[in-house]
């Protein structure tokens, strides 16, 4: 019998989150059976190629935020009185009102589990309002769905706690690529801290700035610390830049293009990742692609992103004078770095796309936990 798939996701639109969409479509296509019709919304039809997926385009529904939660609540529920869809996969956060015998979400915004500090809120006022606004958002309509997905096993957790749900998946993001080995000699100088995140108040850079200070006082300018910002992205940014731009030992070298983060990479001796809030942490997964040393924040999310790696080390987000021991440690090659091991994850627990999609339409997965 015919059976239908529905992702609604018209918000995402670029990057990333452009990237989990279109993958998302073509695991459907290599793991569905024929006789399961695959229907996408989005936002506009051109940006796929997708063979056996059927579009549906709403253009106008990012113009506002008004506009999302008509389409959300009002247009998606008379799309799927039409379509009759067996599953409707929510790809973005949001619950949509809509009728099928099996609702899913994927929900990757962790904004609603963060407590900013006062002048966070200053620097960006917009992002303390929407993690108050997420928080409400989640919770509208959420009991509608048969399964709520989540990327991290800290973030099953805070919607069980916050919002009563018990139906919760764990699904983590993978890179599809073979280990690559550290290109870097061991003899160049000076040592490269890197850094790379957007100006966002929650991705913690002062910590490492102030440790790079502090470093640069015992030791003077043997070592280099990377960001990837301007500092005229935002009042954050800007900050950040008034503050430590003059410092010898911080660069502020921008946004970095796919080429130039290679490069990045291959010179960095080590990744120090210090965000305090993250859904997954992609440049974690990509240090440890590229065999680098990992100074990360010692939080939830970082754990379960490092997951089985041999060259990490944990430190107090809030204390740069112990990650400035690190970091001294590491420019001595005394840095004794752990073995961290990845705890099994409970299930329901997708370690790929084919197993998440299984898990959307009802079918199990086998009960083995990924081991990274």
């Amino acid at each position: 019998m015919p059976k239908r798939l529905v992702v609604s996701a018209v918000n995402l639109v670029e990057g990333g989150t452009l990237t989990v969409l279109r993958d998302c479509l073509a695991a459907a296509v290599e793991t569905l059976p024929p006789e399961w019709e695959i229907i996408a919304v989005v936002h506009d039809r051109k940006l796929f190629s997708a063979e056996r997926v059927r579009f549906i385009d709403f253009p106008d529904v990012k113009r506002s935020w008004l506009r999302r939660l008509y389409h959300e609540f009002f247009q998606l529920g008379k799309l799927s009185r039409e379509l009759k869809p067996d599953v409707w996969f929510s790809l973005h956060d949001m619950s949509p009102r809509v009728q099928a015998p099996r609702q899913v979400v994927y929900c990757h915004n962790p904004s609603p589990f963060y407590r900013p500090r006062l002048r966070e809120a200053l620097w960006e006022p917009k992002f303390f309002l929407f993690t108050l606004f997420y928080r409400y958002l989640y919770r509208i309509n959420i009991h509608a769905n048969t399964l709520v997905v989540v990327q991290q096993d800290w973030i099953r957790r805070e919607f069980q706690r916050m919002y009563g749900v018990d139906h919760v998946a764990v699904a983590h993001p993978v890179i599809n690529e073979s280990p690559r080995q550290n290109t870097r000699a061991l003899s160049e100088r000076p040592d490269v801290f890197f850094y790379p995140s957007l100006p966002r108040v929650f991705k913690n850079f002062e910590v490492l700035c102030e440790a790079a200070q502090i470093l640069y006082r015992r030791l003077g300018d043997v070592f280099e610390v990377r960001l990837t910002l301007s500092g005229n992205e935002s009042r954050y940014a800007a900050y950040l830049h008034r503050r430590y731009s003059t410092s010898p030992v911080i660069r502020f070298i921008g946004l970095q293009n796919k080429e130039q983060m290679i490069q990045q990479y291959q010179e960095a001796s080590t990744v120090v990742f210090p965000s305090r809030l993250e859904t997954w942490g992609l440049p974690i997964s990509e240090a440890k692609h590229w065999g680098k040393t990992l100074l990360v924040a010692d939080l939830p999310y970082a754990h379960e992103t490092v997951g089985d790696y041999g060259k990490v080390i944990f430190f107090d987000s809030l204390d740069p004078n112990q990650l400035a021991d690190f970091m001294e440690a590491q420019l001595e090659n005394e840095l004794q770095v752990g073995v961290h091991t990845q705890s099994d994850i409970a299930q329901p627990f997708a370690a790929n796309w084919d197993e998440l999609i299984r898990l959307v339409i009802g079918e199990p997965v086998s009960p083995v936990a990924e081991r990274p």
